[in-house]
């Protein structure tokens, strides 16, 4: 079975409320979606959202790194998985959102190609996860609200989006925490907005202050790994690092420094699900717990992510996979259910997507 043809299209879907963190500000989810279809009739589902600000891929170079890489797919067997695996992964370097999208279709495809859903491919895991919200930054009150909202949607467990004013910050975590007590899990994600002395600072207060915080996920710039070492090694809150880990290399030595507690994966960060499960394998190895994250994205590489998270949730034990939920509406037929927090896997083959609404075509390769 060989691959026939990969269609690239453009997917726009607006958000609930604007997603605003440290780093940016967003309206819609804008992101490019690939379909590879086999020479019998199977088409595998893979997406990339565009997020130069952490992964330095705009619009532009995921489509061209789609069609270099698309191009050199073609006409092969599908049969040769890992094959098609290590020209995505090695015959270009950098552009992981392109390639994440498609390795999760060829997942997908492959999958498909067994008659297996993806996360028993993977491995088997069970078919329910259960995923926090994240609460953006912004207006004290308008922060309180939308946590009130998502505990009232079922929602026990919130990541704040904090980084632009380290007081202000502090204030927006106990106006959350205490319009919603400590039966919700709290975690904080600065977006390597805060310094270390700042960082340093918050905890001291929130300690005080006795806030019972989950974790605080990249307070420090990606690059300053000594500075989220000594962070790691002073605070009683656990550290999640996040842009600090796209490679498998990077979280060795995250991993060998102690440079934090937990590690953030993600997809987009990742190039894709074979680095992601590399990165898990090698936390498992060090007794460190992981999380499966997403950027902004719709069901289709949310889908891939929570398969993948549920095959691996011996060490995947947090699931920030709540892209979809952010969405004012779903685009796709089939993929992951969401019910406030919980997630359901379907049942079947690859990532059980059906269909794509909404698709604005860009270019076809054959």
């Amino acid at each position: 079975m060989n691959l026939k043809t990969i269609r690239i299209g453009q997917l726009s879907v607006p958000l609930v409320t604007p997603f605003k963190t440290a780093l940016r500000s967003v309206e819609a989810v804008e992101d490019i979606v690939v379909m590879i279809e086999s020479d019998n009739g199977l088409v595998g589902f893979g997406e990339a959202p565009p997020t130069a600000v952490i992964t330095g891929d705009t619009h532009d170079a995921i489509l061209g790194a789609i069609r270099l890489l698309g191009s050199q797919l073609l006409g092969r067997p599908l049969e040769n998985f890992n094959s098609l695996l290590k020209i995505v992964r090695h015959n270009l370097v950098h552009n992981t959102s392109g390639k994440a999208a498609l390795e999760i279709a060829l997942y997908d495809l492959f999958a498909q190609y067994l008659g297996m859903p993806l996360y028993q491919f993977l491995g088997g895991g069970p078919n329910v996860l259960k995923t926090d919200l994240t609460i953006s930054v912004d207006r004290i009150d308008k922060m309180v609200a939308d946590s009130r909202k998502a505990v009232a949607a079922g929602f026990d467990a919130l990541k704040i989006k904090v980084g632009k004013n380290l007081d202000e910050d502090l204030e927006r975590l106990q106006a959350i925490h205490a319009a919603v007590g400590d039966g919700v899990k709290l975690s904080l994600d600065a977006n390597q907005g805060w310094t270390v002395k700042e960082t340093l600072y918050a905890v001291g207060r929130i300690e005080r202050a006795g806030i019972p915080l989950d974790f605080i996920e990249q307070p420090v710039k990606a690059h300053d790994l000594d500075g989220l070492r000594l962070i790691t090694e002073r605070s009683s809150i656990p550290i999640l690092a996040d842009e600090a880990v796209f490679s498998a290399r990077d979280a060795i030595e995250i991993l060998e420094r102690h440079a934090a507690d937990l590690i953030n994966i993600k997809l987009m960060k990742t190039g894709g699900l074979s680095t992601a499960l590399q990165i898990a394998g090698l936390a498992e190895l060090y007794h460190t717990e992981c999380m499966m994250g997403c950027m902004l994205e719709s069901g289709i590489s949310v889908t891939a992510a929570a398969h993948l998270a549920a095959a691996r949730s011996d060490v995947i034990t947090r699931i920030d996979l709540d892209g979809p939920a952010l969405c004012s509406k779903n685009p796709l037929t089939g993929g992951i259910v969401m019910n406030g927090p919980k997630i359901v896997l379907p049942d079947a083959p690859g990532l059980g997507i059906a269909a794509v609404k909404n698709f604005q075509e860009l270019a076809e390769l054959k």
